[in-house]
């Protein structure tokens, strides 16, 4: 039986060394390396749950390209008003007689609020994927708030 020193054992064990190849790598595994790399960089680490790829300050290409939109409709005197992620209380938070919070609040970030061409306030969500959490806040935007939410 052979022994083997301390560093040996730790440097087997270590979590980033790069996978043993048998073959070169191929560009596109090459750009796909680079690519995820760069991303992790960009976002410390967090890929977004549903591949959505912030842009322009939007949390994904589809937000961006509607407050696009939204910025040439105002212009053009169809919309006013335009103002983006527009917190809303749900749920005000829940604290005990000494005041110790018990329970934060619940609120729902609209995308965008705007006044149309008719005074009426409407507020939109651009949505790729609709989650358990997000048919919630909406049927407690409409319960509390009255507001029901327009979706891109």
């Amino acid at each position: 039986m052979t022994q083997t020193s301390h560093k040996e054992a730790l440097g087997s064990a270590r979590r980033h060394e790069p996978p043993k190849r048998s073959r070169p790598m191929s560009i596109e595994e090459y750009r796909t390396l680079v690519a995820d790399e760069c991303h992790r960089r960009v976002n410390g680490g967090r890929r977004n749950k549903y591949h959505a790829e912030r842009t322009g300050g939007h949390a994904s290409r589809k937000e961006h390209a509607r407050a696009g939109e939204l910025r040439l409709m105002q212009r053009a005197g169809i919309i006013s008003g335009l103002r983006e992620q527009v917190p809303f209380v749900l749920i005000p938070a829940q604290r005990d007689r000494e005041g110790t919070l018990l329970e934060r609040m619940c609120r729902y970030i609209a995308d965008f609020v705007y006044t149309d061409g008719e005074g009426r306030t409407v507020v939109e969500d651009t949505k790729g994927v609709r989650t358990d959490e997000y048919v919630i806040k909406r049927k407690l935007m409409l319960h509390v708030h009255g507001i029901r939410i327009r979706e891109i």
